[in-house]
């Protein structure tokens, strides 16, 4: 079993995850992990400002 990855660690693998760029190593490795609340936590937080962000940049480029 791989080690537990630290906080940092996986919000990288889920930001490369989301753009599509996660090696097939990396995503083995985080499939391996025996808790997955954390990814789920990031990837809600990551979905969550990336819907509020294009939300802002619309409303800015559209008033």
């Amino acid at each position: 079993m791989a080690s537990k990855p630290g906080l940092l660690q996986v919000v990288q693998s889920v930001l490369a995850s989301a753009f599509g760029v996660q090696s097939q190593k990396k995503y083995q490795n985080d499939f391996s992990q025996p808790d997955a609340k954390v990814y789920i936590a990031v990837g809600i937080v990551f979905v969550v400002l990336f819907v509020l962000s294009l939300i802002a940049l619309v409303q800015w480029i559209l008033p």
